[in-house]
C-alpha cells in the first residue's frame, strides 16, 4: 500500500496511509529504524454507542496538504455516524514531536459525545521483543520504551487530557491487540505490558448542536523518559494546535524561499514541483543520507526495502535540488559521500543512513574471477552533481573543504578504473544494479565525473592534475564514439557485455542513454543524441491510455503485462521526464516546449490524490506500483521543471 502522507524534519519521518494511520515511524535516522513498520496505528471514533476505525468502508475522504506545507489536510465524513472530521498531522520543523488535529463537526441536532481512540502499535527497534507500553500518571500519559527510544502520547480536548487508556498484548497467541477492547467505546485500564505489546488510548468530548470542536493527539521521542516528558511540556505549555501552525508556516517560507518566475507552467505543476521539493526533504537526514524511499510495504514483496543511501540516486536528488536553489539542503550529502568513500576512491553500492555500508546482492567474485562489486557511476555521479553546485552557487569553501577528501581520491580512481583497450571503463554494475558490463549511462557519467574534477583541479591551481582528467575524460568519449554507437541501428547501445571473451554490444534499448546529453558528452541537438532519443521515444512509449515512457525493453521488474510490443515495461516517472529533459534542452522556439509540457502535465495527472510521486504506474490501470514515495522521482520532477522555467525565459528573450 503506498504511503499517501510523509511527514518530517530529517530526523524523525512518519509515512501515514489514506486513512491517516501512523504506518511508518523513523527514528533517530530518515530511513533508519522503523518503529512501526507497516503496521497500523488505528484511530476510531465512538458515537451514539456506534464505534468506526477510520479505514471503514463508509468513510469518505478527500486528501491532500495545506498549501506548500508538510502538515496534512484530510477531510474524512461518516454519514451514518453522522460525523465529518478534518484532519492535520505534522511533524515539528526542529523536534522530535508529532502533532495531529482533528476537528469533529455535528451533522446532528442534538448534543452528543464523541470519543476518539488512538492505538499506539509499535515494533520498537524493528523487534516485538521486549517492548514495555506503560501509563505514567505523573502527566497522564502512555508510553512506549526499549533500550534508549522512548516514545510519549497524549491528548488533549482542551479542558481535559486521556480520558481511558490499556496497555497489552498483541499478535502473540490469540491476542490481537488493544484496539479490539477500544470497539465497544470503554477501555480496561491495564497499567503496563511487556513483550509484543500495543496500547490505546482515548479522549471523550460533548459535541455541541449542529457545532464542532478540535482535539489534539501528540506523540514525543526521545533517548529517555525524561526527554520525552520535556518534550510532552513543551506541547501543552506551546498549544499543540498553535506548534502545528507554525510547522505549516515554517514549511511554506521554506517552499517558496526562492522567487520564481514560472512562464505558462499551470497552478497544479507548480503546486506538485513545491510538493516535490518539500518530499525531497523529508527523505533527506541531516547527516547527509538522501533515502530512496521509505515505503516499508515494499518488503512484502522484497525481503529488504528502499530505506537506504543509493550515491546514484542521492547525487541526482542533490543535482535537482541545487539547481532549484536548494544548495544548503545538500551540502551533508557531499560530507556523508565524503566519509563514506572507500580506501581505493569509489563508493559502494548503496549505505545505511547512520554511513554504514547497505546490504548488497553484488558479488566480490564471479566465476572464480574477482570483481569489484560496485556501480561505477554512483562515484562519477557525486562529483559531477558537486560541480553542478560549485557552477550554480559558487561555494568554494565547500569544494576546498571536499578537494582532498572527495575530489582528488574519487577522480584518481575513475580515472584508474579504465580498460586501456577499449578507453572504456572496466566493467560494473548498471545502474538498475542487474547487469555487469560497461553501460552507456555509466561512461557517460564517470565521463562528467572526471570533467568535474578537472574543473576543480583547474580552480585551485592543481594544473597538472586537471589536464590528466580531462585527457582521461576526452579518452572514454572517444571510445564510446567507437563502441557504443551502432552504426546500423542509428543509435547508442544499452553498453557491452563479455561473451566467450569477446565484447558484444547490448542492442537493448534503453531509457538511460539519455545520460549522452545529461552528463555533456555530447549536446542535446547532436544528430546521434537526437536519433537516439527519438528510437527511446518511439520504442520505449506505452501504447495505452496510460503512457509514459518504460525503463527498456522487457523490463520484468514487477511487469505487469506480458504484450511487449505494446507495453514494454511499466511507464516509470524518472524514465518518462528523461525524455522530457531532452526536448527542453533542444526546443529553439516555444512550440518545441509543447511536448515537455504535455509531459509535465502527465506527472501531474499521475501523482497519487496527495501529491505524492510512485517510483511506477500500472500500464492499464495507472495506479501507483513499487514504492511510494520515490524520492527521485519527485527530484526528477523538480530538475524538468527548473530547466523548463529555465529554457522558457531564454526564448522570451
Amino acid at each position: 500500500m503506498p504511503r499517501h502522507f510523509v511527514i518530517g524534519n530529517g530526523k524523525l519521518l512518519i509515512n501515514l496511509d489514506r486513512n491517516t494511520y501512523m504506518r511508518d515511524l523513523y527514528y533517530p535516522y530518515v530511513g533508519q529504524l522503523n518503529h512501526i513498520g507497516g503496521y497500523q496505528c488505528r484511530v476510531g471514533v465512538w458515537v451514539d454507542g456506534a464505534f468506526s476505525w477510520l479505514n471503514a468502508p463508509e468513510w469518505k475522504f478527500q486528501l491532500s496538504y495545506i498549501e506548500d506545507s508538510l502538515v496534512t489536510d484530510v477531510t474524512a465524513t461518516n454519514d451514518q455516524l453522522g460525523l465529518t472530521l478534518h484532519i492535520h498531522d505534522g511533524v515539528h520543523q526542529r523536534d522530535h514531536i508529532y502533532i495531529k488535529r482533528i476537528t469533529l463537526h455535528n451533522h446532528h441536532d442534538a448534543q452528543r459525545e464523541v470519543r476518539l481512540f488512538f492505538n499506539q502499535d509499535l515494533l520498537i527497534n524493528e523487534t516485538e521483543i521486549g517492548d514495555t507500553a506503560a501509563y505514567y500518571p505523573y502527566n497522564n500519559t502512555i508510553f512506549h520504551y526499549k533500550k534508549d527510544n522512548y516514545f510519549m502520547f497524549n491528548g488533549s480536548t482542551g479542558s481535559e487530557g486521556i480520558y481511558q487508556y490499556t496497555t497489552g498484548v498483541k499478535r502473540f497467541y490469540n491476542a490481537e491487540g488493544t484496539w479490539r477492547d477500544a470497539e465497544d467505546g470503554h477501555l480496561m485500564g491495564n497499567t503496563i505490558a511487556q513483550g509484543s505489546v500495543d496500547s490505546t488510548l482515548s479522549l471523550k468530548h460533548q459535541l455541541p448542536i449542529q457545532g464542532e470542536h478540535t482535539i489534539y493527539y501528540w506523540m514525543t521521542a526521545g533517548r529517555t523518559l525524561e526527554e520525552v516528558k520535556k518534550l510532552d511540556s513543551y506541547v501543552k505549555e506551546n498549544h499543540p494546535g498553535k506548534l502545528l501552525d507554525r510547522v505549516a508556516i515554517f514549511w511554506q517560507r521554506w517552499s517558496n524561499k526562492e522567487e520564481r518566475h514560472y512562464g505558462n507552467l499551470t497552478p497544479e505543476m507548480i503546486r506538485l514541483f513545491k510538493h516535490s521539493l518539500l518530499i525531497v526533504r523529508t527523505q533527506t537526514n541531516t547527516g547527509g543520507a538522501i533515502i530512496a524511499a521509505n515505503d516499508s510495504d515494499i518488503m512484502q514483496s522484497n525481503r529488504d526495502h528502499y530505506s537506504y543511501m543509493w550515491p546514484r540516486d542521492g547525487a541526482l536528488i542533490a543535482y535537482a535540488m541545487s539547481k532549484a536553489g536548494y544548495s544548503g539542503m545538500v551540502t551533508p550529502f557531499y560530507h556523508f559521500c565524503a566519509n563514506a568513500l572507500s580506501a581505493e576512491g569509489y563508493l559502494h553500492h548503496k549505505y545505511n543512513p547512520d554511513g554504514t555500508v547497505g546490504s548488497s546482492w553484488h558479488p566480490y567474485i564471479h566465476a572464480g574471477q574477482p570483481r569489484l562489486p560496485i556501480q561505477e557511476d554512483e562515484t562519477a555521479l557525486v562529483l559531477f552533481a558537486l560541480w553542478e553546485d560549485y557552477q550554480q552557487h559558487g561555494s568554494i569553501e565547500l569544494a576546498q573543504s571536499l578537494y582532498h577528501s572527495l575530489v582528488r581520491k574519487a577522480a584518481g580512481f575513475l580515472a584508474e578504473y579504465v580498460n586501456q583497450e577499449l578507453n572504456l571503463p572496466l566493467p560494473s554494475y548498471d545502474l538498475w544494479e542487474e547487469r555487469y558490463g560497461i553501460y552507456t549511462f555509466t561512461v557517460s557519467a564517470v565521463y562528467g565525473g572526471l570533467l568535474a574534477a578537472s574543473n576543480f583541479c583547474a580552480l585551485f591551481g592543481d594544473d597538472e592534475r586537471s589536464k590528466r582528467y580531462k585527457h582521461t575524460a576526452e579518452r572514454l568519449k572517444s571510445g564510446i564514439l567507437q563502441h557504443l554507437w551502432d552504426d546500423q541501428a542509428k543509435r547508442f547501445v544499452r553498453g557491452l557485455y563479455l561473451e566467450d571473451g569477446k565484447w558484444v554490444k547490448d542492442m537493448t534499448l534503453e531509457s538511460s542513454v539519455y545520460g549522452i546529453f545529461e552528463f555533456g558528452v555530447l549536446p542535446a541537438d547532436d544528430a546521434r543524441v537526437v536519433s537516439t532519443m527519438r528510437a527511446i521515444k518511439d520504442g520505449l512509449t506505452i501504447q495505452t491510455e496510460i503512457g509514459g515512457i518504460a525503463r527498456y525493453a522487457h523490463d520484468y521488474y514487477f511487469q505487469r503485462s506480458s504484450d511487449i510490443e505494446r507495453i514494454p515495461g511499466n511507464p516509470w516517472i524518472i524514465c518518462t521526464l528523461w525524455l522530457a529533459e531532452w526536448e527542453i534542452e533542444c526546443a529553439k522556439n516555444m512550440a518545441d516546449l509543447e511536448s515537455p509540457f504535455r509531459t509535465l502535465e502527465w506527472v501531474v495527472r499521475h501523482a497519487m490524490e496527495s501529491g505524492i510521486l510512485p517510483e511506477q504506474l500500472d500500464p492499464l490501470t495507472g495506479e501507483p506500483v513499487s514504492v511510494a514515495p520515490l524520492t527521485w522521482s519527485h527530484a526528477t520532477f523538480v530538475l524538468a521543471v527548473v530547466k523548463y522555467m529555465n529554457k522558457y525565459e531564454q526564448l522570451l528573450k
